[in-house]
């Protein structure tokens, strides 16, 4: 469980951190038929993995009384940084360059493979170094502007607009670059 410190089980699971043992277990077996790795549909061997072990440490009284101590840390230092975040949120610049952080993951995530080309919220999170509640704002913005959409499983996903726009951002950084630089004489 150190080992996944930031991993939020409750969320994974989609339940309320005051759900009752049974509500965990209901909710587990619904998304356990959803994602095991023998539904050909909806099957994801990688969620899967990550439903099992939420639901292990929160259908084991003392493991979830243990997580409950570290949930509650990482909730309030999560809404410390959204408070102190609000001076840096409002900054242009820094959220034109996580728009352009997304989408360049998504540009890599669809180029290496293309059959399996979405990226979770959660792992977003993680490649950014940003709680989601910072990246709310950057990702209603993308997918209202096409560039991004979700999948079946909720994951980010870039579209053609998106790689587009990429692409041209790039072209116009490069040819700004190659302008002489004014002098002022």
């Amino acid at each position: 469980m150190e080992e996944n410190k930031g991993t939020d089980y409750y969320d994974i699971l989609q339940v309320s951190s005051s759900a009752e043992p049974e509500t965990i277990n209901r909710v587990f077996r619904l998304l356990a038929q959803r994602f095991h790795p023998d539904n050909q549909q909806t099957g994801n061997e990688e969620r899967f993995r990550i439903i099992l072990e939420a639901y292990s440490v929160l259908s084991d009284p003392a493991q979830r009384a243990k997580y409950d101590l570290s949930h509650d840390e990482q909730k309030k230092e999560r809404w410390r940084l959204v408070t102190a975040g609000d001076q840096i949120e409002n900054d242009f610049e820094v959220e034109q360059m996580s728009r352009l952080a997304i989408l360049e993951a998504l540009y890599t995530k669809r180029r290496l493979g293309a059959h399996q080309a979405g990226i979770s919220l959660l792992e977003m999170e993680k490649l950014l170094g940003r709680p989601r509640e910072h990246l709310e704002f950057t990702t209603w913005f993308l997918v209202q502007k096409r560039f991004v959409t979700r999948d079946d499983h909720s994951n980010l996903v870039l579209t053609v607009e998106g790689a587009e726009y990429l692409e041209q951002s790039y072209k116009t950084k490069e040819q700004r670059k190659r302008l002489p630089a004014k002098t002022d004489d």
